[in-house]
């Protein structure tokens, strides 16, 4: 099994003139403790299931590019970007270029966007569900035609790029891994099942509900041919960890134990944030505890 560190919330103790300096200690710490991956949100606002709106927020792929500079191995990735907030051109290129400063480190997390307020306050069209669903599936496909390094014209029903030029071409080969987030059935798993190679679902909808949703991609994946095992089983989560479990935070055997549950229904990668992520304890109650042991976890399906 694989641990990834979300970093949702830029609001921290010592204030915005250290910012990023924190954020910077936060990456290397991360990636010392032997955290797989590191990630965050794309959002231009703080959203409400985290703070208020007016406190600090940084643009995703930007706070990417930093990290990279700050790290040596850590794996980098959004979670997720919205397909509506750059053209997509754009968007595999900057994608591109920090798997490319990375030696090969980056992820192509991607949704079909939700924040209408967002959209509205900074000017970015804000289409129906389906057309957004539409314009994420010609983003994938584009992504995928341009790390081919096929420059021929795209001509798709919202997008149509003369000369999808990209290079150089990723490190990561074939590309940089492309996950698709969200639970819909009908069509973001779909989505995962034909052009991704991971997906990620919210841990918030319960141990059941997870293991129904795999088996929706499961079929979603039998149903063009695809073995299901390709694909990469991801949950996002939020915790909060101690040496000893105390003030209803979790022990190190709690955390082992709520991992090793995960990996029976087959997910293989749990992506979480930290409640207390500017102390340095959780990290190293992860590295000295937590983490050689989850390394070592078997993965139901792997």
């Amino acid at each position: 099994m694989r641990l990834g560190l979300e970093i949702p919330n830029f609001t921290w103790p010592n204030g915005q003139a250290e910012l990023g300096d924190t954020f910077g200690l936060l990456a290397q710490r991360a990636e010392r403790a032997g955290f797989y991956s590191l990630w965050v949100m794309d959002h231009f606002f703080q959203i409400p299931e985290v703070g208020p709106v007016e406190t600090e927020m940084l643009e995703a792929w930007t706070c990417l590019a930093f990290a990279a500079g700050r790290t040596n191995y850590i794996r980098l990735g959004v979670m997720v970007t919205g397909v509506t907030y750059r053209p997509p051109g754009v968007l595999v290129k900057i994608a591109n270029t920090l798997d490319v400063l990375s030696h090969g480190r980056a992820y192509f997390g991607i949704g079909s966007a939700w924040h209408e307020e967002e959209h509205e306050w900074l000017g970015i069209p804000f289409p129906p569900t389906a057309e957004r669903f539409e314009r994420l599936e010609e983003t994938l496909q584009l992504a995928i035609q341009m790390w081919k390094g096929d420059d021929s014209p795209f001509q798709g029903k919202h997008y149509q790029l003369a000369r999808p030029l990209n290079v150089p071409l990723p490190v990561r080969k074939p590309h940089p891994p492309i996950l698709v987030g969200g639970v819909g059935e009908k069509k973001t798993l779909r989505l995962v099942a034909q052009y991704a190679d991971a997906c990620n679902l919210y841990a918030q909808i319960g141990r059941d509900e997870i293991r129904r949703k795999l088996d929706v991609l499961r079929q979603h994946c039998e149903a063009i041919g695809r073995p299901y095992e390709e694909i990469e089983r991801t949950i996002d989560d939020h915790l909060y960890i101690t040496r000893d479990g105390r003030n209803k935070s979790m022990s190190p055997a709690q955390v082992i134990d709520y991992f090793a549950s995960m990996a029976e229904i087959g997910i293989d990668h749990i992506i979480f944030s930290l409640e207390n992520i500017t102390d340095i304890e959780p990290f190293e109650v992860l590295a000295n505890e937590i983490i050689p042991v989850v390394n070592r976890m078997p993965v139901a399906g792997r």
